[in-house]
């Protein structure tokens, strides 16, 4: 087995036998993809040309079986390969020429894109890469297209082409900086026809691309070549001082990590309202040691300002990130506020500049011109994005980025893309129909929805409810064990990763747990900060925590119990909305805050005093947030009836009592479920509907009131009682 410092060597022929021959193409791209120095999320792509028989007459044909347009190899399966008829693809060079050669070749290649799902074989649906020329038309049975940060590194140098020949001599070719297509294709198949020695081609600003007969040797000659490419920076990075002198060296020193969180937490959600001016983002953090390392140097402002070279990265960086020049030894956080606003402001000045200066006749519209980088000396990086997934896979480009220009800089000097080549790319209208075909965004799309008291009943289900039409869910409770089970559930059928308070908040996907009190105000504080350094802020909040306490047989109920009553159903809620609402002030976003009443508010009843009495409160406390909150946050309340089913607040042993109570016969070795369900039926045959009602009957109400589907309603009270009469407004 061949030894890597800079790869992992995962080839098992033992796997590799057992498989088909595109399975063996779907092996091997999950093991380059598996590998994120070898390759960028959602970027690369590898193919096989296959012997197969045509299903029309049955005759042998050689097919290209290439990942197509999207997916990602470390998860790519068969329907994420296009099969396309090798002869076809060959043949359409022809076409291609003939429409260079009539001075079409600005329109060429756009429309050559077009003219691949032509060479489709099999009928196979997935759509055709742009990059599929590149592999069809080199001479190898097995062709690695990959985006490696070391070689990327050559690849951005300035004396790159003279670099490429110095490192890997004869084996690898180069080629200047072309957009991906027909003609960078054609480019090299030139030059492999003309250098039969050479298994390989270094794309300037781009990556790299390698090919073989037999795909074990594709796989091993792709990680010879980052392998060797690799240990020659690394030898000229300690040569020239490491670390230590990496980017210029510091200029600037780290702050201690509860100095980092302290600042990120009063920052970021003023930060993302600042961001979000067009449509709302979600951030990620990063303060590791690489990036600090980088936003420290004397050299960061200059690197940062020449923007990304991949064009992988800047599709998600945009073509620079926002440094903003703050000093963590000597300035506050007012003072870094200042420049980031300030800083704010001229970077959309000059992303429009840089847009009307590039664009062309039928470029598409200027994009959101707010960065999707931050980078803050001191403090590490903050990234953007529609979702988490995407500001977390932002962050990870510009990481790659950073390591490109690390690499550059340490064997020469770091160039980037041209701006108007970056330009075409960006901008490409290629790349905009991709944009226009994405399906609509889901109605909480952008959305991040807290939901307190989300390990039991009601909050989970609401949680479960809410991530279904695209919110982001912190879910909240007491107990951080049920918490987390709640984010786990939801992670687990949405997305990955998954968030604990304290640990890897920024490495969190659509899902967070996190416990709080609410009787406490610094955890909600506490708590509040973890969500903003988890997704740069919150949007909503949703309070379903509460307590039940019943009166003994004589009607009384102990003073401490009445007091625990009212702190967790009403001050609770108070003082949730109080920290709160200090965030969305600094976000300057309207929000949402609903809080859970009960129908006992309206109605007396024997029994539940404490309980009856706070939610009349709490019913109150929504008209009065409604007045104080306002315009910015809208106010309501939820009211339902009895909750049995699935509720926290019926334990069996309340469920028997209250069966007890109303003289409903069962047996003391009765299951629970029998014993829940004649007490609910019970309940619901109090109310006009006649039905049950379950957390997924309120999960819904609490849905509603956090999207804008009732964007003018505000200190009112949805009841969810199933039409309980006694009840009805006075």
């Amino acid at each position: 087995m061949p030894t890597y410092h800079f790869a992992n060597f995962l080839w098992d022929d033992t796997k590799a036998a057992a498989l088909d021959p595109v399975g063996r193409l779907i092996y091997r791209s999950n093991l380059l993809g598996a590998d994120q120095r070898i390759t960028n999320t959602g970027g690369g792509n590898t193919s096989a040309k296959l012997g197969e028989k045509d299903p029309l007459d049955g005759q042998p044909a050689e097919v290209l079986w290439v990942k197509g347009s999207g997916g990602d190899l470390r998860t790519s399966t068969r329907e994420n390969f296009s099969s396309l008829s090798q002869a076809k693809l060959l043949a359409l060079q022809k076409l291609y020429s003939a429409r260079t050669d009539r001075g079409l070749k600005s329109s060429a290649e756009d429309h050559m894109v077009g003219m691949l799902n032509h060479t489709t074989f099999n009928l196979n649906p997935r759509a055709p890469s742009i990059d599929t020329p590149l592999h069809s038309f080199l001479p190898g049975k097995q062709v690695d297209h990959m985006h490696p940060n070391a070689i990327i590194a050559i690849a951005a140098a300035a004396r790159s082409e003279q670099l490429t020949r110095e490192i890997f001599g004869g084996t690898m070719a180069y080629v200047p900086w072309m957009r991906p297509g027909f003609e960078l294709g054609l480019a090299m198949q030139k030059i492999a026809k003309e250098n039969p020695s050479v298994k390989a081609i270094l794309m300037g600003q781009h990556g790299f691309i390698a090919w073989a007969d037999e795909d074990k040797a594709c796989y091993t000659q792709t990680l010879d070549f980052i392998e060797k490419a690799s240990a020659h920076i690394e030898a000229k990075y300690q040569a020239k001082g490491g670390d230590l002198a990496a980017f210029g060296g510091a200029q600037y020193q780290s702050l201690a990590p509860e100095q980092r969180r302290a600042l990120f937490a009063a920052v970021l959600p003023w930060l993302r309202g600042q961001v979000s001016q067009r449509k709302r983002l979600v951030g990620t953090v990063q303060d590791d040691e690489k990036i600090l390392r980088f936003v420290n140097s004397r050299e960061a402002a200059r690197l940062a300002a020449l923007g990304t070279s991949c064009p992988d990265h800047f599709l998600r960086t945009k073509i620079k990130p926002l440094y903003v020049d703050w000093n963590p030894q000597t300035e506050d956080a007012a003072a870094l506020k200042k420049k980031l606003a300030a800083g704010l402001e001229d970077y959309r000045r000059d992303y429009a500049a840089y847009y009307t200066q590039c664009r062309r006749a039928n470029s598409p519209a200027m994009r959101d011109p707010n960065p999707t980088v931050v980078l803050i000396p001191g403090v590490g990086l903050v990234a953007w994005g529609k979702d988490k997934s995407e500001s977390r896979v932002t962050a990870e480009f510009y990481n790659c980025a950073v390591e490109v220009m690390r690499g550059a800089e340490a064997i020469d000097r770091y160039i980037a893309l041209p701006q108007q080549e970056a330009f075409d790319i960006e901008f490409w209208l290629l790349e905009e129909a991709k944009l226009q075909r994405m399906p609509a965004e889901k109605e909480l799309a952008r959305q991040v929805v807290i939901v307190i008291g989300a390990g039991s009943g009601i909050g989970k289900e609401t949680a479960h409810r809410l991530v279904k039409d695209g919110a982001h869910l912190v879910c909240v409770d007491l107990n951080l064990t049920a918490a987390q089970a709640t984010a786990r559930e939801i992670t687990d059928r949405h997305g990955l990763g998954i968030g604990v308070a304290g640990t890897g908040l920024s490495n969190c996907g659509p899902a967070l747990g996190l416990a709080a009190d609410v009787t406490d105000r610094k955890s909600i504080r506490r708590m509040l900060d973890d969500v903003a350094l988890a997704y740069g802020g919150f949007d909503s909040i949703c309070v379903t925590a509460g307590i039940f306490v019943p009166s003994d047989p004589t009607g009384h109920i102990p003073d401490d119990k009445w007091s625990l009553t009212f702190n967790i159903n009403v001050t609770g809620s108070y003082l949730v909305a109080d920290e709160a609402f200090k965030t969305w002030k600094e976000q300057g976003l309207k929000g949402n805050l609903v809080l859970t009443t009960s129908a006992n508010a309206a109605v007396a009843k024997k029994g539940s005093l404490a309980y009856d009495t706070s939610k009349a409160a709490a019913n109150h406390l929504v008209r009065e947030l409604a007045v104080e909150l306002a315009p910015l946050v809208r106010v309501n309340g939820v009211a339902p009836a009895t909750v049995v089913q699935g509720s926290a607040m019926f334990p069996r042993d309340r469920v028997i009592g209250s069966l007890a109570k109303y003289a409903i016969p069962y047996r003391d070795d009765e299951a629970t479920e029998s014993l829940v369900a004649k007490l609910a039926q019970f309940y619901a045959d109090r109310t006009l509907t006649k039905s049950p009602i379950t957390p997924a009957d309120q999960a819904e109400a609490y849905f509603l009131l956090v999207t804008q589907r009732l964007s003018k309603t505000t200190g009112q009270i949805i009841t969810v009682d199933g039409g309980l009469h006694e009840a009805f407004l006075r």
